[in-house]
């Protein structure tokens, strides 16, 4: 609500009902005057005018105030009532707050918030209400702002606002203004051509075309949410190119007054147009006058175009502004109101005032603030209609005591002040204090009646009996008298008391202040009497009360009468027992009466009294009639008469409220006693009025109006005359007329000179019309004229008087400064017209210089009179640029004079700009500045920017134009990396400047704008797609391009893409491509590219979108089902795969069928392929059960196999017997033999065996013979008669085909014969097996077997049966082969043929390792080339090192598995068996492996150690989790010079910084750090010191080579050579000594190896495990290669006998060791020259050494790579391994590497690898930081078994460590071994990497990350595994005597089956490998036994001196290998 409406502000005065409780105060207060310090209500903290809360906060109105007694608060509303609680919306605290909790939207009740709340606060005192509050809850909603287009005149001004919705305009301020082009405008900008206004609005000065290129927006923030928000839309400018001169013109503004706050800044807009663009004063008009002045601008008041800016607006700013706006064409003004608030306050004075009865009190209502629009008072709440600032009481009274207040209001607050009115000292109303009681009493004695009563001023006491007052008689005696404490004491005496003497006694007490009063009864015993009662008066219309005043006692009824009948007789009366009489509404005819009142009492007894009532009737006057109104002169009479009442009358006349008799003119006549008349005989003007007539008589008075019109004519008053007035001054000419109607007077001004024709004045800003009076502010010459004053009121003609109003004016210029512009050179004509009163004198200056034409003769003055002045001319002859100059004439008359200016300028061609410069620049613009040059006295029109590409010329330029205000420009559109040359040309409106000097730049690059081109996506396989680009153009490469960004991902999904990195390919014109990897099958993606270059990427190209191809469904067909159909059919039939497996278009199903017994031979299975959905199966085998399995085939291939299901078919009638035989056994007896069929179609139940004589006519016989039995013996038959014999076979079916027939013939002689026949025998492995062998003959034959052609002699397992079958017991699976059973006798002798098939388990399968991630392996599974029965499947067994063995079944289908959530960084061992149905097979080799992942890597100090004076910082983040993530970290410390370490921490999380506190300044520590992770943990050491107490660092310690080292060494004289140094001449003849004696054990250990390798037979298959991966001829690569780092993914060759390859210039062992090697120093792979302080402190990375190629470090142990290859003299041995020593913990560990050289190019010269890694030679003895590591030597680590006399060695695992802290060190050392328990060598499993072919692939972490980060990680071992460890790449793999190791796997991509390495297994040559190969326990891996015996071991050190001076020679380097008095291996590591 912006304003309180009149009948509003009544509600508020009605807020009696709410305090009414207070309006009355009890006498007891009267009585007892409060105590000084009691007071009023006044609030201590009023609520504000406004409360203004958003929906989400809610808000609390506090209201508080004091007073004594505390005042109670009571909220209440506008209209007075009082406020409650609303549940959830509206609460009123107990400490009287106004609580509005925060309230959802839909919750928003207009009642409660958006209402007008008062606080009143009230005690016994008074009550006070606070100022109006006006809540306003706003509900958060959406909204938007606008920015709106605007359309403006170029060289305007334009003005953008920001238009936001009515709902929350009056809560959102306009903070800053955006343009597109990145400027912002906040209010804080105060000057330029961008300006926020106060209001919000963007006020942008001379408009020019490029400011329509912008478009704008506001930002807002709302005041209540804080929230923040830009416009919705953008406005801009739409400029209009003038084609003509306007005149200005004002859009239709809503004149709306401006009300602004005090001291803030307020925006008065003119927005006016024109062309020429206009321009603006302001004035301001004189406060109650129409006199203006103009605006005086200053620092605070400011004009921008036409808005007038005041900042800190006053109250004395307040007023009508006006806009005066011209230009060359015309005119325009616009007025503002403008009204600057103040806020309002008040304060009454005197705030407290205590006031005496009777005294003037007088309240001041002191207020400020603006505007004031109403001031009004209330008291205790309730109005009291006074509005002046000063409230009066003449005479306070009792009820005046209480709270006033003063309210002042405008339209937007309000404010209040209260004050307080006490009553005096003499203000206690009376009361009676002691008063008598009713009494009853016999008559005669006295009676004395006595009342008391207290007050201030003091009370009189007066008494009456029944109403009437009592004097003074002979009985009667009335006395008082004034107590000390000022109580009054009255008394009546009543001598002798009477029973007339009764009735009702009333003693009152009455002042000034008050009356109280106090009655009672005297009942004394007697008579009824009744006193005697007055006549009664009253008026008719009002109401009769009589009380009958009884006496006597006791009264039994009191009754009245008239005319002898009791009352009541009508409705009007009423009678009560008491005695009392009341009547209605009295009238005479039927109440006037005289009434008696009876009194009795019960003994009859009676008494009477009369009373007469007398009515009397007020006057009624008859109405005075209303005339018509009069002329003047006319006459005039009006009568009144008494129409009813009571005489006699008095009748008297009034005009205007005056007594009418005295008015001239007018008489009054009486006529009879009823009515008077009035008479004028001649009505004038000032008869006119009111007259009243007023009737009286006793009973009251009554009067009647009329009122009396006169018509007067105009008349004047004040009659104009000429007037003549000074030209500027304010002119006024009086013209008052009177008459009735009153006249109306106008004005008019003659046409032309003279008068005659008038027309009427135009309303002006400075001619207006008050009241009659012409007024003409500043008046001119152009008011000069004849002007006409009218007074009309339609009575008459009117009145009219003509005057002259002439203008005395002194000369004046109507143009008082102009510009005019001339060329230079050209003529000039300068012109002054001055009006004014004639004669005129002009006169010229220059330059405030009187000009002479005399001086110069190219001036020439000439004058010509005009009619209205005279104009005066000043022709110059040829301008030059001195002319330019301000000319002024001066005219003057008898009146005055004027002066006018004309500021003549001489314009020319502007110079050339000068000083152009680069400020900025960027890819596509240059921001240049330049100085403005002259500007030849013509603005500056532009600025043309001319460049042009810096190989072009100047005619082929671009241009800019810029504004000729600015002397900074933009270039824009250039091209990104590109030479310009730039100058800038000046142009005027004369013309252009010539070019300034040129400047050339060269822009930056920029992204590229060009998407890359050509770009093809096909399917490469199921998983990939081959990407194919070409790049962008070359104009939108904007630099050079670097490479690509190829993005990817799923297409018609929200994801976003997948970039990978792709580099630029310089070839011109060459094609990029990239291979994208494991997708998904069959699906598509999208593809998009972006080329980037050094500053960033360019734009995507358009999305390619492409399948992979088809892959195989991934499940099976669904519930598939077979049904028999016949015997040789069978229906199979399924439902396809969901589609979403399908992985591509199902083109067809196939069936997998064969009968079950053969369904694992693959070779038997049948396949049949259809579209549908089923299939019938034709040509089954009859009675037997298929197997059946249904896949789904796509173009991919097929897919899953469904699960096999199960049919049989039907029986049938079976095939013929296969063979038969008949055998003579005599010559009465034939035995027919034959084999089942071969289909027996169903389960035989029978054979019939037909015999017939041949060629004779006799019946066939049949014998019928069980289906168990294979022969017949044939009896009674002739004697050397042929027989023909066929057998059938029988099922339930039916009887089946018959065999072939056979004819015998019954004889004596038996040859020998078989009648078994030769067959094929399936046994069970380790069951037994009988092969038959029946023989006839006669004698008997003898029986032979032969096995495998080799005559049968019987052993345990085998023997003769006595039927001559053959019995083998369990069964192996040597025993299949042929076994032929002969018989023989003196006939014939005959043979047969078994063959025996043994069905074993499976043998062990292969299993190849296939790929590793961090918690999965992928294992290949082939099954042994020699297993015979089909195989059914694998299980698959893998266990951790320290954990529990799990297995894994495996289908045969599946060619990989993969074995998933394992640990990260862990060895695993995996093997795996076979089983068939005969049971599970033999175990595989154990496959040694690990998981991705590895030890925590090594920090650079300086990324992870942060020092300071007491303290050091770890920075744990700078920690590499080496693939698996961190656990914890343990932290210890301790001062260099102490032994033990302190823990500081064991439990250090990896993402936190840790700081070690307590440390001493200036002092060198240690620091042990230990991270763990899953894979491990790795141990660092490093050394620092902390700072000085001033930061600064001290000096390192010396190690006598300045480096630092804290170990010193002993110094030498300068003559001596440093290899006799101590330190190092005793380690190094220690280690000859051990060497020589390692040589002899390698020795002896040679010459006693077995000849020959027993392994064979079946066991071949191990070493086609490990060597079915070798190197072929081209698989070798070039080690000078950049990224030859990235590709070191091969280890250690085998250790096999290899013999001599020609040409490979092939070294033996032999040869090495007789000449170690002709070693050349220059060629050699260690150079002890270069660097003898390499394995010092180091501060750089190491640089590539002389003779090692791209590698750094030493050769460890590769002896013969120290000889010269011919052409191959800056080769590095194939097969060396370097290791890189000598870091200390300062250096980066990721630069710590090993190294492994390659086989030669030619990839026939696999020379054998070294035998191990050696200790380090010149490690620091000073750093034992390991990877898990172990300090101390562990001796007799692994044991040595020898079985089956030494001819083989067979090793286990090293027990479990006893250390659990070395639990994750030991896994380096375990290797699982085969123990063949059939004699034979052992086999090693091969070492983790060996079995990884993943580790190929140049994946992160490969072969144990030897090869990491841009050198390669830390081994993951790094001298901490106790020795030589895991021998750099191959050291670890390195098996014992005689165990054959894998050869390296080939590169990527090699053919596996190209194998170039000799495979001999028996050769007894000695390669070299084998001679220097580690002859400890195989299976070790390079674990070395440790001496205990300290003078055995060698410190690093000293090693690395041996080695500078090659006197560690091979053998010696080969017997720190072996297992005799070998050296202790220190744990190394690089920090």
């Amino acid at each position: 609500m912006a304003y309180m409406m009149p009948n509003e502000r009544l509600k508020w005065l009605t807020l009696c009902a709410a305090v009414a409780v207070l309006a009355t105060v009890s006498s007891t207060l009267a009585a007892n005057p409060p105590d000084a310090d009691q007071k009023g209500p006044v609030f201590l903290k009023e609520p504000t005018n406004r409360i203004d809360f958003s929906n989400s906060t809610g808000a609390e109105i506090e209201c508080k105030s004091s007073g004594n007694p505390m005042p109670e608060i009571i909220w209440v509303r506008s209209d007075g009532t009082a406020v409650g609680d609303v549940p959830g919306l509206r609460q009123i605290s107990s400490d009287g707050k106004l609580v509005f909790p925060p309230f959802r939207a839909e919750d928003y009740r207009q009642e409660v918030h958006a209402q007008v709340y008062a606080c009143l606060a009230r005690n016994q005192f008074g009550s006070i209400i606070s100022r109006d509050v006006h809540v306003r809850a706003v509900v958060k909603q959406f909204f938007e702002s606008q920015v709106y287009d605007e359309y403006v005149i170029k060289g305007n001004a334009a003005i953008f606002k920001c238009q936001t919705p009515s709902f929350v305009a009056d809560h959102i301020d306009i903070t800053d203004w955006i343009d597109t082009e990145g400027g912002v405008y906040t209010k804080n900008i105060t000057d330029g051509k961008y300006l926020v206004l106060p209001s919000g609005e963007l006020h942008i000065r001379e408009v020019g075309p490029e400011d329509g290129y912008k478009s704008y927006q506001c930002r807002t923030k709302h005041r209540l949410t804080g929230e923040t928000r830009l416009s919705a839309t953008k406005g801009r400018l739409v400029i209009t190119e003038p084609v003509s001169s306007t005149a200005p013109k004002v859009p239709p503004l809503q004149s709306r007054p401006l009300i602004v706050a005090g001291h803030s800044s307020i925006s008065i807009l003119c927005p006016a147009q024109g062309y020429p663009a206009p321009g603006f004063r302001w004035y301001k008009f004189i406060e109650g006058t129409t006199r203006k002045q103009a605006v005086v601008l200053n620092d605070r008041v400011k004009q921008v175009s036409g808005t007038l800016i005041i900042k800190d607006a006053v109250v004395e700013d307040s007023g009508k502004y006006l806009c005066v706006v011209n230009n060359s064409v015309g005119g325009e003004s616009v007025e503002t109101v403008l009204t600057v608030t103040a806020p309002l306050s008040a304060k009454i004075d005197p705030p407290t005032q205590t006031i005496d009865f009777g005294r003037p009190a007088v309240f001041t209502c002191q207020y400020t603030g603006n505007p004031i629009k109403t001031v009004s008072w209330m008291k205790d709440g309730k109005a009291i209609g006074h509005s002046e600032p000063v409230l009066r009481i003449e005479s306070v009274k009792k009820e005046d005591k209480g709270m006033y207040q003063c309210f002042v209001r405008n339209d937007q607050e309000s404010a209040e002040a209260s004050a307080e009115l006490k009553l005096g000292g003499r203000f206690d109303p009376p009361v009676i204090r002691q008063a008598f009681q009713e009494e009853t009493m016999e008559p005669g004695p006295s009676v004395f009646l006595k009342c008391v009563a207290g007050g201030n001023p003091t009370p009189e006491i007066s008494w009456e009996l029944d109403g009437k007052k009592i004097a003074n008689n002979d009985r009667y005696q009335v006395g008082q008298y004034v107590t000390v404490n000022g109580d009054v004491v009255s008394y009546l005496n009543i001598t002798s008391v009477h029973a007339n003497d009764g009735g009702l006694y009333k003693c009152i007490a009455k002042s000034k202040v008050g009356v109280a009063e106090h009655s009672a009864k005297l009942n004394v015993y007697g008579l009824p009497y009744i006193r005697q009662m007055e006549k009664k008066a009253i008026v008719a219309g009002e109401t009769l009360i009589v009380t009958c005043p009884v006496a006597g006692y006791p009264i039994d009824s009191i009754v009245w009468e008239r005319d002898n009948r009791p009352l009541p007789i009508n409705r009007k009366q009423k009678v009560f027992p008491n005695g009392t009489l009341i009547i209605e509404n009295v009238e005479r005819n039927s109440d006037q009466a005289t009434y008696t009142c009876v009194a009795k009492n019960q003994e009859g007894y009676s008494a009477r009294g009369s009373l007469e009532v007398q009515v009397m009737v007020p006057p009624k006057l008859a109405p005075l009639p209303n005339n018509s109104p009069l002329y003047v002169g006319d006459y005039y009479q009006v009568t009144c008469a008494v129409v009813h009442g009571d005489a006699p009358f008095n009748i008297t006349w009034y005009y205007n409220g005056q007594p009418a008799g005295q008015l001239p003119g007018v008489s009054i006549l009486m006529h009879g006693r009823r009515s008077s008349s009035l008479n004028i005989e001649s009505v004038q003007g000032g008869h006119a009025g009111n007259y009243t007539c007023m009737g009286a008589n006793g009973a009251g008075h009554t009067i009647a109006e009329t009122k009396l019109s006169v018509k007067v004519p105009p008349r004047w008053i004040l009659e104009p005359t000429d007037k003549a007035f000074a030209q500027g001054s304010d002119a006024k000419v009086e013209c008052k007329a009177d008459g009735f109607p009153k006249p109306q007077v106008t004005w008019k001004k003659a046409v032309g000179d003279t008068p005659g024709e008038y027309k009427d004045l135009k309303k002006s800003d400075n001619i207006r019309v008050e009241e009659g009076t012409l007024h003409i502010d500043n008046i001119q010459k152009t008011n000069e004229g004849y002007y006409l004053c009218e007074a009309i009121n339609g009575i008459g003609s009117g009145l009219s008087a003509v005057i002259m109003v002439s203008v005395q004016a002194p000369p004046e210029f109507t143009e008082k400064l102009r510009n005019q512009t001339a060329r230079r050179g050209e003529p000039a004509v300068l012109q002054c017209e001055a009006k004014g009163e004639k004669p005129i004198g002009i006169l010229w200056n220059m330059n405030n210089m009187r000009l002479d034409p005399k001086n110069d003769n190219r001036y020439t003055i000439r004058e010509e009179i005009l009619s209205a002045g005279v104009m005066s001319s000043l022709s110059i002859k040829r301008t030059e640029r001195s002319d330019s100059a301000l000319f002024t004439c001066v005219a003057t008359n008898a009146f005055g004079s004027d002066d006018a200016s004309i500021n003549m300028i001489v314009q020319e061609v502007p110079e050339m700009p000068y000083a152009l410069k680069v400020l900025d620049k960027s890819g596509r613009s240059v921001q240049l500045s330049w100085a403005q040059p002259y500007d030849g006295n013509s603005p500056l029109n532009r600025y043309i920017i001319e460049f042009k590409r810096s190989r072009a010329s100047w005619d082929e330029i671009d241009r800019v134009m810029v504004p000729g205000h600015t002397t900074e420009a933009q270039v824009q559109k250039l091209s990104p990396a590109t030479t310009y040359n730039i100058r800038i040309v000046a142009e005027n409106e004369i013309g252009s400047s010539q070019s300034s000097e040129a400047v050339t730049i060269i822009t930056a690059e920029e992204a590229p704008s060009g998407k890359p081109q050509n770009i093809k996506v096909d399917p490469v396989n199921q998983t990939t797609l081959r990407v194919m680009w070409k790049p962008p153009p070359r104009s939108d490469w904007n630099g050079e391009i670097l490479g690509y960004y190829v993005g990817y991902k799923l297409s018609n999904t929200n994801s976003s893409y997948i970039f990978e990195t792709i580099n630029f390919i310089t070839e011109e014109g060459k094609e990029h491509s990239l291979e994208l990897n494991n997708l998904r099958v069959y699906t598509q993606y999208s593809v998009v590219i972006q080329a980037f270059n050094k500053i960033g990427a360019g734009p995507l190209s358009d999305e390619e979108k492409q399948f992979t191809a088809e892959g195989t469904p991934s499940q099976p067909p669904s519930d598939t089902a077979c049904t028999t159909l016949t015997s040789q059919t069978i229906r199979v039939s399924w439902v396809s795969p969901p589609l979403e497996s399908a992985n591509g278009v199902i083109k067809t199903y196939k069936v997998v069928y064969a009968p079950s017994e053969e369904w694992y031979d693959e070779t038997k299975r049948h396949y049949k392929k259809t579209a549908s959905s089923d299939t019938v199966l034709h040509g089954l085998k009859k009675y037997t059960n298929y197997t059946m399995q249904v896949l789904a085939t796509t173009a991919g291939g097929d897919g899953v196999r469904s699960v096999p299901i199960h049919c049989q078919t039907e029986p049938d009638v079976p095939e013929a017997p296969t063979d038969v035989k008949a055998l003579v056994m005599g010559n009465a007896a034939i035995l027919v033999s034959w084999r089942p069929p071969a289909q027996p179609n169903g389960i035989i139940t029978q054979y019939t065996v037909y015999s017939k004589a041949e060629g004779a006519e006799t019946e066939t016989k049949t014998q019928k013979v069980p289906h168990y039995q294979m022969s017949f013996e044939a009896t009674e038959l002739e004697k050397n008669k042929p027989y023909e014999f066929w057998v059938t076979a029988s099922t339930t079916i039916g009887e089946g085909q018959q065999s072939k027939s056979i004819v015998a013939m019954p004889s004596d002689q038996v040859p020998a014969k078989i009648a078994s026949f030769d067959d094929t025998f399936t046994a069970t492995f380790k069951e037994d097996a009988k092969m038959p062998c029946l023989a006839v003959g006669a004698p008997q034959p003898e029986i032979t077997w032969k096995i495998k052609g080799v005559d049968f002699s019987a052993n345990d397992r085998m023997r003769l049966l006595p039927d001559g079958s053959l019995l083998i017991k369990s069964v192996n699976r040597q025993d299949a082969g042929d076994y032929s059973c002969h018989a023989e006798n003196s006939i014939a002798k005959d043979s047969i043929t078994h063959k025996l098939i043994v069905l074993a388990p499976p043998q062990s399968p292969h299993v190849t390792l296939s790929a590793t991630t961090t918690d999965a392996l992928t294992v290949r599974l082939k099954p042994h080339e020699g297993d015979t029965a089909p195989l059914h499947g694998y299980t698959l067994h893998y266990k951790p090192e320290f954990g529990e063995w799990e297995t894994a079944e495996v289908s045969v289908e599946s060619q990989k598995h993969n074995i998933e959530n394992l640990l990260c960084g862990s060895r695993y061992q995996v093997y795996a068996t076979g089983f068939n149905n005969i049971g599970a097979g033999e175990a595989s080799d154990i496959l040694n492996t690990r998981t991705k992942g590895q030890k925590p890597k090594l920090p650079e100090k300086p990324r992870f150690i942060e020092v300071s004076s007491n303290s050091v910082s770890l920075h744990f983040k700078a920690w590499k989790d080496g693939g698996c993530p961190m656990s914890h970290f343990v932290v210890e410390s301790k001062k260099r010079d102490q032994l033990e370490w302190n823990q500081i921490s064991n439990n250090v999380k990896p993402d936190n910084n840790y700081v070690v506190l307590d440390l001493e300044p200036a002092t060198w520590y240690n620091l042990r750090i230990t991270a763990h992770n899953s894979a491990g943990f790795t141990v660092a050491e490093y050394d620092f010191a902390t700072l000085t107490v001033t930061g600064g660092t001290i000096a390192p310690l010396d190690d006598g080579t300045g480096h630092g080292n804290v170990h010193a060494r002993i110094p030498l004289p300068a003559w001596m050579p440093e290899w006799l140094d101590l330190n190092f001449m005793v380690p190094l003849i220690a280690t000859v000594v051990v060497v020589a004696v390692g040589i002899c054990v390698v020795c002896v250990a040679l010459s006693r190896r077995r000849a020959d390798d027993m392994r064979g037979g079946q066991k071949d298959v191990y070493y086609d495990v490990v060597y079915n991966q070798t190197m072929g001829p081209g698989a070798t690569l070039d080690k000078r290669r950049p990224d030859l780092r990235d590709e070191l993914g091969y280890i250690a060759p085998p250790n096999r006998k290899l013999p001599p390859v020609p040409g490979s210039n092939y070294n033996t062992c032999d040869r090495i060791k007789r000449g170690r090697g002709g070693l050349r120093s220059n060629h050699s792979t260690w150079d002890p020259r270069r660097n003898p302080n390499l394995y010092e402190e180091l501060k750089a990375p190491p640089v590539p050494m002389h003779g090692i190629g791209n590698h750094y470090g030493h050769a460890h142990g590769a002896p013969e790579c120290q000889y010269r290859h011919p052409g191959m003299e800056d080769e590095i041995c194939p097969y060396a391994t370097f290791h890189l020593l000598g870091f200390r913990e300062e250096m980066d560990p990721t630069k710590a590497m090993n190294f492994q050289t390659f086989p030669h190019q030619n990839g026939h010269t696999p020379v054998p690898g070294h035998a191990g890694t050696m200790l380090p030679p010149g490690h620091p003895g000073h750093v034992h930081s390991r990877s898990g590591s172990q300090s101390m030597p562990r001796a007799n680590r692994y044991q040595r078994k020898n079985s089956q006399g030494g001819q083989s060695s067979i090793y286990t695992p090293a027990p479990e460590y006893d250390d659990p802290a070395n639990c994750a060190e030991e896994d380096q050392y375990r290797r699982y071994t085969r123990v063949n328990s059939q004699g034979g060598s052992l086999y090693s499993g091969p070492g983790p990497e060996y079995d990884d072919p993943a580790n190929c692939a140049p994946e992160e972490d490969q072969y144990g990350s030897q090869y990491g980060g841009p050198y390669g990680q830390p081994y993951d071992h790094y001298g901490s595994r106790g020795s030589m460890g895991r021998r750099s790449i191959g050291s670890a793999r390195n098996p014992g005597n005689g165990s054959p190791e894998p050869p390296p796997p080939p590169p990527r991509n090699h053919d596996m089956s190209n194998s170039s390495f000799n495979d001999s297994k028996e050769s007894n040559e000695i390669s070299e490998a084998e001679c220097d190969r580690d002859h400890g326990p195989r299976g070790n891996y390079g674990a070395v036994k440790r001496s205990p015996q300290p003078k055995d071991q060698r410190t690093t050190e000293e090693m690395r001196k041996l080695i500078e001076r090659n006197e560690a020679g091979p053998k010696q380097l080969q017997l720190q290998q072996t297992n005799g008095a070998g050296f202790t291996a220190y744990d190394t590591m690089a920090v």
